[in-house]
């Protein structure tokens, strides 16, 4: 506040006496607006809270309730020979496989040359080199290095031969060629486009040497993987196959033998209903201290009156018990709810129930057919169920968003009051200023008169003496 002259003539109507005035009316007009807008602020803020607890919950419930869940597969291999992976929905089993002979490429070497750069031919011409079934046309002309020769195999083959080239020892350089793919049926030749002597051994007219055809020899064969599963002999042209069991990826890394454990994965059946657990926790915490009823208004909470969060707390409390269908409840299944409202989960009991009738257990929580020993029942799904009831109030306009309208037309309609009721003691204190200062100019004037009146008497009086 600036510094004011009010007061000044007659040290009574000051700006201290305005102020004690207004503090008194702001008591009066602002402080209980201010005070019911700090608590629709603090609901606000529960609300958030609130808001998202209940979206975790719904979130963890959502995790749960689809049938995928269920069909995820976990896989166990004694020892290092194989690897097996499962997709989710195939076979739940135990098998052997035995691995007598991994499967190999073909492998062939050329004859020698003095250096990678030796060139292999005296003119134009080209190669067809061969694996199994499948030709390639690969040109050379009088400047074709080895090198030049390798680098062409590799890149005019489409990715079915490798080629390389390896210096055997000094001053000896041979050329590698092998089949990019194992199994049988890979042999590698090379010939020549022109016959010199019409023999047909592939010297060409334009070849310098005959160690890309005559003495090209195979150092490696071709050879399919041999293997026992569950004691039948079978063989695949790969180390890695899927076409053994339908949802199989099976890969051969050694010779040896191993037992394969297919299952159900339930660590991850476990984490979510672990997750939901911890998370109805929470927000069943968060309401019963925010729907408290207490004549202590320290202790009651911010929502004990308010009929839509009171009315979430009865639905979430109520849900586990909720379930219908006629064929179990939540605790058949290890959910419990003890004497203060916390949710446990005994995971023996479901794992139990899993290793029963994994496919009932999946119809109870997600949905689906329920087999009983008088028939079939088709199930919603406990979860779906549990979903679609908290769902009422987390979706876009739903209980909760409602709540939170009301809360800020709350706000806005009290900051409005207040505003108003500000202005307004604004123009009264404005006015009483005014007039404080009239009042103050006529106190000062009247004692200016006074005092005149005063000496004048007193010097009348001194005259007369």
């Amino acid at each position: 506040m600036g510094i004011s002259s009010l007061g000044v003539g007659s040290s009574i109507l000051t700006q201290d006496v305005l102020d004690q005035l207004r503090k008194a009316d702001e008591g009066q007009r602002i402080r209980p607006i201010t005070f019911d807008l700090a608590n629709e602020n603090d609901k606000k803020s529960a609300l958030k809270v609130l808001d998202a607890n209940m979206t975790n919950f719904r979130d963890a419930i959502n995790e749960m309730k689809t049938a995928t869940l269920y069909d995820e597969r976990k896989t166990t291999v004694s020892g290092t020979a194989v690897e097996v992976t499962a997709s989710a929905n195939s076979d739940v089993q135990d098998f052997t496989l035995d691995v007598t002979k991994l499967a190999a490429k073909q492998i062939d070497e050329s004859g020698t040359f003095d250096s990678d750069t030796a060139k292999i031919a005296n003119g134009d011409g080209a190669i067809e080199i061969a694996v199994g079934p499948e030709k390639f046309q690969i040109a050379y002309n009088a400047d074709t290095t080895l090198k030049d020769l390798k680098k062409s195999i590799n890149e005019n083959t489409d990715g079915k031969l490798e080629a390389t080239i390896v210096q055997t020892k000094t001053g000896e350089y041979k050329l590698f060629i092998s089949s990019t793919e194992t199994g049988k049926g890979k042999d590698i030749s090379i010939t020549d486009n022109a016959d010199a002597d019409g023999d047909g051994d592939g010297d060409g007219a334009n070849l310098k040497t005959t160690a890309l055809t005559d003495d090209l020899s195979q150092i490696q064969p071709g050879a399919d993987a041999e293997f026992k599963f569950n004691g039948q002999p079978l063989t695949r042209a790969s180390n890695e196959f899927d076409d053994l069991i339908s949802g199989y990826n099976i890969k051969f890394k050694e010779v040896g033998f191993s037992e394969v454990k297919v299952e159900q994965d339930r660590d991850e059946i476990m984490k979510r209903m672990d997750s939901f657990v911890n998370k109805y926790n929470e927000i069943i915490t968060e309401l019963e201290k925010q729907t408290k009823s207490s004549t202590d208004s320290s202790e009651r909470g911010i929502f004990s009156g308010n009929s839509t969060i009171k009315n979430m707390r009865g639905v979430i409390r109520d849900m586990i018990s909720s379930v219908s269908g006629g064929v179990g409840t939540m605790q058949d299944y290890g959910f419990e709810i003890d004497r203060e409202g916390k949710m446990s989960l005994d995971k023996s009991v479901v794992n139990k129930k899993l290793d029963d009738d994994p496919k009932n257990v999946e119809a109870f929580f997600s949905g689906g057919d329920f087999t009983t020993t008088s028939g079939t029942v088709q199930l919603n799904g406990a979860f779906s169920s549990f979903y679609d009831a908290v769902n009422t109030f987390t979706k876009a306009n739903g209980n909760l968003d409602l709540v939170k309208d009301n809360i800020n037309e709350s706000i806005s309609s009290l900051e409005d009051r207040k505003e108003s009721a500000t202005e307004r003691l604004d123009a009264k204190y404005a006015i009483m200023k005014k007039q404080y200062a009239a009042y103050d100019l006529m106190i000062s004037k009247m004692n200016s008169a006074s005092n005149m009146f005063s000496q004048m008497v007193n010097a009348q009086n001194t005259a007369n003496r």
